[in-house]
């Protein structure tokens, strides 16, 4: 696969290394917005001809989602971001007051798959997994801490800020075995992990967004709810879209996906998000997965050589994304974020516990020249 022409269909002037954030979307993605745009403009935006149009974008999108994760597209509810998808179990599972849910790590963990579960802590026991440096567990630490009164458990399947890959399918079989539903954050694995079948990791309730690692625009999310846990939710919202009303029965509620799908209008984001996809998808999801791998590992090496450098996160390949976060003694995190984006290098400050660190997240656009680009301005610090 020949990366450095995939590179030209994207534009961009800078070496954007902040992939895990918000990656750049490919121009032909940028195009199929613009003509969905005049077509749907053309047509009548609420014409019967503009809903049969819309319909059919529904279901193209829902199938080209579902391909990737390897489920039923009646099982893909489309959001606008990964914090809906989390909120949506957060505040739609029905929680006794004696009942406890697990999470990972607490306050190793992303605000957006942190917060909603905290703020249960005021009414039920939500317990915390104790981490390791990369931010893994340990099988027996996680029995520890389920009992009967475990109505969820909580985790990120790859880390925002070491990089660190959870075993998923192997917890998921746990779980499994004592009947505890799992809610898995897959912002950072959908679209760079390779080939990877996402529903056989046995999780209830995943959430991932567009515009990282499937190149798709902002404000576009994916809220994956398998069928047969879909009753153990009741809806954030609802409306039109996704119930009905008579005399006999009074509310209720329409079958997947429309019961969690109400008043959703960013039509142009889905049409971006599903080019975005098959883009993608043409590329090969093991193809993207071993180029920015590849980049990431060439950075490792690299960075190296400066010798008051550090390299944070898992040292086995296999057992990371493409994510590197590293810092550089005596030099500010923030103050070299700033010095970069001067040079026009983009790379971000995040943290490992309170820790502020330095973070790349190379996408297939990317070059080996980029990296050493990067290294090199690193060495003039």
């Amino acid at each position: 696969m020949n990366f450095e022409a995939v590179s030209k269909e994207f534009q961009t002037d800078k070496i954007y290394l902040n992939n895990a954030s918000v990656s750049v979307m490919p121009k032909i993605s940028i195009e199929v917005m613009k003509q969905f745009l005049i077509d749907y403009s053309e047509m009548g935006p609420d014409s019967p001809e503009s809903e049969v149009f819309i319909k059919e974008l529904w279901g193209k999108t829902r199938k080209a989602v579902s391909k990737v994760v390897k489920c039923n597209p009646n099982e893909i509810v489309i959001t606008q971001s990964v914090t809906d998808g989390v909120n949506n179990v957060a505040n739609g599972i029905n929680f006794e007051n004696d009942s406890n849910i697990v999470i990972r790590g607490g306050e190793h963990e992303h605000h957006a798959n942190y917060f909603p579960w905290l703020k249960l802590g005021k009414k039920i026991d939500v317990r915390s997994l104790p981490v390791d440096e990369n931010g893994g567990f340990t099988d027996s630490d996680l029995k520890k801490l389920l009992d009967k009164k475990t109505k969820l458990v909580a985790l990120s399947h790859g880390l925002y800020n070491s990089g660190l890959i959870l075993p998923v399918k192997e917890i998921g079989k746990e779980l499994q075995k004592e009947n505890i539903p799992y809610f898995l954050d897959t912002a950072q694995t959908v679209g760079c992990v390779g080939e990877f079948d996402f529903a056989d990791t046995g999780c209830d309730f995943m959430s991932f967004n567009g515009s990282k690692w499937l190149c798709g625009p902002m404000g576009t999310g994916v809220f994956y709810c398998k069928q047969e846990s879909s009753n153990l939710l009741e809806p954030l919202n609802i409306g039109g879209e996704s119930a009905d009303s008579n005399e006999k029965d009074g509310l209720t509620y329409k079958e997947m996906p429309d019961k969690f799908q109400t008043g959703f209008r960013n039509y142009v984001g889905l049409a971006g998000m599903e080019s975005s996809i098959s883009f993608l998808q043409n590329l090969g999801w093991d193809n993207i997965r071993n180029h920015i791998i590849n980049l990431s590992n060439l950075f490792i090496n690299e960075i190296g050589k400066i010798p008051e450098s550090k390299v944070f996160g898992p040292e086995n390949e296999a057992e990371r994304t493409s994510i590197v976060s590293f810092e550089i003694e005596n030099h500010d995190p923030e103050k070299i974020v700033s010095v970069m984006a001067q040079k026009g290098i983009i790379i971000a400050k995040r943290e490992i516990y309170e820790k502020p660190v330095l973070r790349i997240s190379p996408h297939i656009y990317n070059t080996k020249d980029e990296i050493i680009g990067l290294v090199e301005e690193l060495k003039r610090l």
